[in-house]
């Protein structure tokens, strides 16, 4: 009986909106995911390109980059592989004078060594 209420020429309007529903959330889903995965990618190259990358993120509109989970991937693809406890990788470092390096590695066993990140600016 209730079937007999609906208008026959309702149920095509409204599985025509739904499709074009469906179709604009799937579009918009896949850009979403698109960006996601190109920022992510990026958050893995050197920082020269990271940067040149970011650059271009920052030309879209302010909308874009808050709906960003930029701290999620950020963290993900910076996390890095070590442990505590495991030893860190050998590099090198100029002194502040630039006359001369020092290489990690030489300070392994003779004392400890603390390594500090960041910006005292």
């Amino acid at each position: 009986m209730t079937g007999a209420l609906v208008s026959p020429r309702r149920r095509p309007w409204s599985r025509r909106i739904a499709r074009w529903l469906l179709f604009f959330v799937s579009f918009f889903v896949l850009v979403y995911l698109s960006l996601c995965g190109a920022l992510y990618w990026a958050m893995w190259q050197p920082p020269d390109v990271f940067g040149r990358f970011m650059m271009k993120i920052t030309k879209l509109p302010e909308a874009v980059g808050m709906v960003m989970p930029f701290e999620t991937l950020w963290m993900r693809a910076r996390a890095g592989k070590l442990q505590p406890g495991e030893m860190a990788p050998d590099f090198n470092l100029p002194t502040l004078d630039h006359k001369d390096t020092v290489r990690l590695s030489s300070f392994r066993g003779v004392r400890p060594v603390v390594l500090v990140f960041g910006s005292y600016t």
